[in-house]
């Protein structure tokens, strides 16, 4: 049986051909590889400095380290995300917050977010949820209201844009947040098999976060602060690299599948798709549907696996993790969220499938949901 994974990284030639090159070279890590990807990511995006680490998690951890968070303060995030995004304010040992979502798109929710702030609130950071941007002026305006530090978490939204009067921006320009933090995962939009970044256009933040990534160890070959070793290789680069010439492709191709989806499941009495607010261009790394019967999500999550397609669930508000709940986490702090958990299932898209792949996705949705549980009708 054919099983088609939700998402996968594109490998081709000349990706193999880069990190040859860099194999056959003097330098596989500390080199000067490493600028030259960070250069080509501030090219893309439009940001002024980039410090590249070894995974997105790193990425959020010196990001919040670099924005002086610390024990006794709050950083606001959605409760909608990936744990890392709450873990890495905890390795500071400052205490997340745990704000609510718009439903339509699954990104935060500003009034929520601003119920939550507080004297002790010293920090934002919103997640691009499957690549849609959050409403970033916004969010901005809060922030400077507010005098909080706003961070990006566009972990999933490389190659993503949004508009704000008339002029279109890049995720990762940093032309709202303080920082922006991207993802290289092999499911991400671009791979260097684990890898990230920080993006910034402050001096102070960037020389901070150079630090950071090394011991703590400046310029002058000096320890001034108790650092990391979050470095990244110059394999990885050359892949990063070469990867990044393909970006705007890969979401080209990405959003041909959203299209693709869109038409055939449109009015579907069974389930609502995320809308694309205008003045957002998605990178589209996921594709969820949400079923109108959140009791039936997880039959027809099982039923979906069984018959060949790798959904997942995004995500379990992180709260509701048994950690959090052991750290104290106890109440519904999110109800948005948590119900946009129990109707969520995402299911297939990346650069590589094909129409045929898609055809057989979209038919076998429909199908499951169509029949239900044991054939006798609808979820």
């Amino acid at each position: 049986m054919t099983f088609i994974p939700y998402s996968r990284q594109q490998i081709d030639a000349d990706d193999i051909r880069a990190v040859t090159r860099v194999l056959r070279s003097d330098w596989l890590t500390q080199g000067p590889g490493v600028k030259v990807f960070e250069d080509a990511l501030c090219k893309y995006t439009g940001a002024k400095y980039a410090v590249a680490v070894a995974n997105g998690t790193a990425a959020l951890h010196l990001a919040c380290l670099a924005a002086g968070f610390k024990k006794g303060d709050e950083v606001i995030v959605p409760a909608n995300t990936f744990a890392a995004t709450a873990n890495a304010v905890l390795y500071t040992g400052t205490k997340p917050v745990f704000a609510d979502i718009d439903v339509s798109t699954g990104n935060i929710d500003v009034k929520s977010l601003e119920s939550r702030i507080t004297s002790k609130t010293r920090g934002i950071i919103p997640v691009d949820y499957s690549g849609i941007p959050c409403d970033w002026a916004k969010l901005a305006r809060l922030a400077a209201k507010k005098k909080l530090i706003l961070i990006d978490d566009a972990s999933h939204a490389l190659g993503a844009s949004y508009k704000v009067g008339q002029r279109w921006y890049k995720i990762g320009s940093c032309a709202h947040a303080s920082m922006t933090t991207f993802s290289f995962h092999p499911l991400k939009s671009i791979t260097t098999g684990e890898g990230g970044a920080i993006l910034t256009n402050r001096k102070d933040l960037f020389e901070a976060l150079m630090m950071l990534r090394t011991h703590g160890i400046n310029a002058d070959k000096k320890m001034v602060c108790l650092g990391f070793n979050y470095r990244i290789t110059d394999i990885q680069c050359a892949l990063g690299l070469s990867q990044l010439k393909k970006l705007d492709r890969f979401v080209a191709a990405r959003l041909r599948v959203n299209q693709h989806y869109r038409k055939h499941f449109r009015g579907n009495p069974y389930l609502d798709l995320l809308q694309i607010p205008n003045g957002a261009a998605s990178s589209h790394h996921l594709f969820p549907i949400l079923l109108k019967n959140p009791s039936a999500t997880p039959a027809v999550f099982e039923q979906l696996r069984t018959k060949g397609l790798g959904v997942q669930r995004h995500y379990l508000p992180v709260y509701m993790h048994p950690f959090y709940r052991g750290l104290g986490y106890k109440g519904s702090y999110a109800p948005k969220a948590e119900e946009f958990y129990r109707r969520e299932i995402s299911i297939p898209i990346f650069p590589g499938l094909s129409v045929s792949q898609q055809r057989f996705v979209i038919k076998t949705v429909r199908d499951v949901i169509k029949k239900g549980k044991k054939g006798t009708g609808p979820f």
